[in-house]
């Protein structure tokens, strides 16, 4: 049940019927003081205009022919031509009865699922990954849970930068450390490993030349060379994967879609662009000119997507990629999580994909940029000695913080409840300070903060969740056995129940634009909502068994909501802390 859907269709319709134009919108929005009503339509002014209408005039006419008195208790005009909705407590109560005992709460789940794949986290073969992969990683895995959620397929596309002219210095340096009986390496030892690598090749002609040929043999498919790759490839992805389980994040394996798949179908896309008059040769490389994007001389930019080496480029494996994605994956939407400094370059990409017929206008390609992690002092988040913060490390420190606060609010705790408490919430913190924050901004790092059990943070709804949950072991009762019927009869009964029935309108926002900040703050607002109304609502007390256990009914409907949304955000509930 999407009330806001539900509302913008019967409120369209009632503008029609008055006259106005079919092009325009109820604009309803969820109302931001309760006596403005649950919500508001504020689309009767632009209505109104095009009409040459004194819209409180048209707003009246609106009403008129309205029929949504099932579940809208009363309709105000206010000001220049607003319409103030407030909703029937006895439809609320029954939606939220039905809510209760819905698997999945009720949502609107889709009509016809699409093919969905998502574009995120992407490390670096012979790197280990670090802060700067956060954001990517757990923004777009809330995405597929969503997603996934709703019904749609969603295949979860793991950019993996395992391909390039590096290899043959990663290559010629593993072969060195062999030869010398070096023990096989943990990821660890990679950071040391690509940076010793790198000091060969600039000072050592001979490493350098050795290098450069196997980066020669490892794109001619030769054996060798292969095995040398995939053996950097497999040690850094065994180490990805346990760094994605300890986020909670659902990539696996199997997900892993590394530039190097695009390999062999690079020549072929070059080709084409070329015969097409696409891409051109220009001082030995080929380009594409696009004119959609100018220089600062005014020019049409170029993009390279061959350089005179014959080596290719990022741009020719994007677009390749694109054209897989749509070709082999059936792709019906595409969503890339990188920074905001991709997105030219996905916009040229496209473009050129596009002029190519690689793919049909209707396939929606999205880029749900983000912005920097910061530290205190404004600047992009590192060490004290200005080095990039391994993600591994950020989690370590994480678990050390928890274990300290966990043990000061509870020290009577068994070390395996302390073991899984903690784990929930240092990785629920790390992860939920950054998902609570618009993906389109930069956001500062603080772990006072992000480790608080006030204000909205992943410890304040964990627990909030096991304080629902306290009730019903307080009563020894189970959240699905309960009888009666809900009734709201006190406002705080009725303002939860509201904000419950909203969920919908919460999971569409991350499902259609990617900002799972939305989710957060919704979560954020169910919590104290239902705080609130513990407060003022005596569950177990209640003065009859009927309210009790229409009580009860919300309390359950509250545990589930958080549980299910905070599940869509990655982050674990426990039911003690």
């Amino acid at each position: 049940m999407n009330i806001q859907l539900l509302l913008s269709d019967k409120i369209k319709q009632a503008m029609v019927a008055a006259g106005a134009p079919s092009d325009c919108d109820a604009l309803i929005k969820q109302s931001a003081k309760a006596q403005f009503g649950d919500y508001q339509a504020n689309g009767i002014m632009a209505a109104a205009k095009k009409l040459s209408m004194n819209p409180r005039q048209l707003a009246e006419e609106v009403v008129k022919h309205l029929s949504i008195a099932d579940y809208v208790s009363k309709i105000e005009i206010a000001g220049p031509g607003f319409i103030n909705l407030f909703l029937n407590e006895h439809w609320l109560a029954k939606q939220a009865d039905l809510t209760l005992f819905n698997e999945k709460l009720n949502l609107t789940l889709a009509d016809k699922p699409q093919n969905i794949v998502i574009d995120y986290s992407a490390p670096n073969v012979a790197k280990e990954m670090h802060v700067g992969h956060l954001r990517s990683t757990i923004i777009g895995d809330a995405s597929v849970r969503v997603l996934s959620f709703l019904g749609h397929n969603v295949i979860k596309a793991n950019h993996v930068g395992d391909w390039g002219t590096q290899f043959g210095m990663l290559i010629a340096y593993l072969e060195k450390m062999q030869n010398e009986n070096a023990n096989d390496m943990a990821l660890s030892d990679l950071e040391s490993f690509y940076r010793e690598s790198k000091k060969h090749y600039d000072e050592d002609p001979i490493f350098a030349e050795k290098a450069r040929n196997y980066v020669v043999k490892l794109q001619g498919g030769d054996e060798y060379c292969r095995a040398m790759w995939r053996k950097l490839v497999d040690i850094t992805m065994t180490q990805n994967i346990a760094t994605y389980k300890r986020l909670n994040v659902t990539l696996s394996l199997e997900d892993t879609m590394g530039e190097s798949i695009y390999n062999s179908m690079l020549p072929d896309v070059v080709t084409d662009l070329k015969a097409k008059g696409i891409a051109v040769e220009s001082d030995g490389a080929t380009v594409v000119f696009l004119d959609e994007f100018k220089n600062k001389e005014g020019e049409p930019m170029a993009m390279i997507i061959q350089k005179r080496d014959g080596g290719y480029l990022y741009a020719t494996t994007d677009i390749t990629a694109v054209k897989y994605r749509y070709e082999e994956l059936h792709a019906d939407r595409i969503l890339y999580y990188t920074d905001s400094r991709q997105h030219q370059h996905l916009e040229q990409v496209w473009q050129v994909a596009h002029k190519a017929n690689y793919i049909p206008s209707s396939l929606q390609l999205e880029h749900h940029m983000f912005g920097m992690m910061l530290g205190k002092d404004g600047k992009p988040f590192k060490t004290r000695s200005g080095d990039t913060v391994k993600l591994n490390d950020l989690l370590d420190e994480a678990t050390e913080r928890a274990t300290a606060l966990i043990k000061s609010k509870n020290p009577d705790l068994s070390n395996e409840e302390l073991a899984t408490i903690v784990d929930a919430v240092a990785i629920g913190a790390v992860k939920y300070a950054d998902l609570s924050k618009n993906r389109t901004t930069d956001y500062v790092f603080d772990w006072d903060n992000m480790l608080s059990f006030e204000g909205n943070t992943a410890p304040y709804l964990q627990y909030a969740y096991t304080r629902v949950l306290s009730i019903f072991r307080k009563a020894d009762l189970s959240v699905d056995n309960l009888d009666g019927y809900i009734n709201l009869k006190h406002d705080k009964e009725r303002a939860l129940a509201v904000k419950l029935l909203q969920f919908n309108e919460a999971v569409n926002v991350v499902a259609n634009d990617g900002l799972p900040h939305v989710l957060c703050a919704y979560l954020y607002d169910i919590a104290t909502l239902f705080s609130s109304f513990y407060e003022h609502c005596p569950v177990l007390s209640a003065e009859t068994e009927q309210l009790k256990q229409s009580r009860l009914k919300l309390a359950a409907l509250t545990a589930k909501t958080l549980k299910i949304g905070l599940d869509m955000l990655g982050i674990k509930t426990i039911e003690k802390m």
